[in-house]
């Protein structure tokens, strides 16, 4: 056991970065904010089921957490590069902690409407666009360019064992007591991070201080100048956009088609995010034995095949298997498409390329969100379902040769 515990933990290994202090300290405070924000996420798709019975609206919800990092991605990128990242992410935690605490507070005195809520839920995605970008650009610092491929899936693992847990819990604390309990955890979580940011003293030069548009054009002209990392943005625009049809939908399935619950939601959710772990804890040897091009391949079918099934069911625990299927698609597209941009983006410009992916990403996601509920309010709900799980298949098979991701070491960037 000794043994296999070394190699786990050597250079390379899949524990390999939790030997780095400071990323244990920033993984277990993540984890805990994390596993708030899946409780307010349970809590505000379900609570916008109360408010509306429009489709729309609901998948608005989804769209209003990540458009703000197609719009705002860019900027904070920018700012992530010109300024002290530490800061930055901490001014992102404090942000959103009010916000969440000012969404509790309006829910728990009944003052919550359908537009209110978005707006608070835009305002929390407003803060984790500022976030993202400085956060994933501090993962060097935190492991060094050895462990980084571990360290990025690591930080899935983490976010996706909150998925898995943050649903059950929002979804048994919504049922025993309210949806703006729900929210005050989400509140509470961001404490841990906020406190090990405020300690964190990171070894990391200067940065060199430019004014943001250009250093916005210069991020935009390296990734759409380079024939890889424009291959990685348009394969996770198309990717965002398809699986955005799940994302936004699922609460309006499990209530309206399965008849569940919102402690089903949380179940269904909890399934997502145990897929999403398996498959993060065995990423790298998959990426290194089968390549980028099928890892992705099987993530992009492990979301068109709940899509396609989904409209076909009538029991909540016929979703559970499909659930776990989405959850392995997401970690597998998205965590490989984050590995490819990360080595492939010089560390001066590292924020602005990871903010341009977020962008592009999450923009696909939020466009989707709105063109498949919109779908679903127009046509039915089986149609968007059975239209988004085409529009996989159609990415799955066509973008190999459309866009083919990068090879190994095409592009690659070794950091200094």
């Amino acid at each position: 056991m000794s043994g296999w515990r070394a190699s786990l933990m050597a250079t390379g290994g899949t524990l390999a970065p939790f030997r780095h202090s400071a990323f244990r300290a920033i993984w277990t405070a993540n984890l805990f904010s994390a596993i708030g924000s899946s409780v307010q996420s349970v809590g505000a798709a379900w609570l916008m089921t109360d408010l509306t019975g429009s489709h729309r609206l609901v998948a608005m919800v989804q769209s209003s957490v990540t458009l703000p990092i197609m719009a705002l991605g860019l900027v904070a990128g920018a700012i992530a590069d010109n300024f002290d990242r530490r800061r930055v992410m901490l001014a992102a935690q404090i942000a959103m902690l009010l916000a969440s605490a000012v969404l509790a507070a309006m829910t728990f005195e009944g003052m919550i409407g359908p537009t209110a809520l978005l707006v608070l839920t835009l305002a929390l995605g407003c803060g984790t666009a500022l976030n993202s970008p400085a956060w994933q650009a501090s993962v060097r610092v935190q492991v060094g360019p050895e462990d980084l491929p571990q360290a990025i899936s690591l930080n899935t693992i983490a976010f996706n064992l909150a998925r898995s847990i943050g649903p059950a819990v929002g979804g048994l604390l919504i049922s025993l007591s309210n949806i703006a309990a729900a929210f005050a955890l989400n509140s509470v979580s961001f404490i841990a991070m906020i406190w090990v940011l405020w300690r964190w003293r990171p070894e990391a030069p200067t940065p060199a201080r430019q004014p943001i548009l250009p250093s916005i054009r210069a991020g935009l002209q390296f990734c759409f100048t380079s024939s890889p990392l424009r291959k990685v943005l348009l394969r996770g625009f198309v990717i965002g956009f398809g699986i955005a049809g799940y994302q936004a939908l699922i609460p309006v399935v499990v209530r309206e088609r399965l008849h569940g619950s919102e402690f089903d939601f949380g179940v269904n959710l909890c399934a997502f995010g145990l897929g999403s772990i398996l498959v993060s804890l065995v990423l790298p040897q998959l990426r290194r034995r089968y390549g980028t091009e099928r890892v992705v391949a099987m993530g992009t079918f492990g979301f068109a095949l709940p899509l396609a099934v989904l409209p076909l069911l009538d029991h909540v625990w016929q979703a559970l298997p499909l659930a776990f299927s989405a959850g392995i698609g997401w970690a597998a597209c998205l965590t490989t498409l984050n590995v490819a941009m990360q080595f492939r983006s010089p560390d001066a410009i590292l924020g602005r390329c990871l903010s341009t992916y977020s962008a592009v990403t999450f923009g696909g996601m939020a466009l989707g969100a709105w063109g498949w509920g919109t779908l679903a309010d127009l046509l039915s709900l089986s149609t968007a379902l059975f239209l988004a799980a085409g529009w996989l298949l159609l990415v799955l098979v066509a973008f190999p040769f459309l866009a083919p991701l990068p090879k190994p070491h095409e592009g690659r960037i070794e950091a200094g």
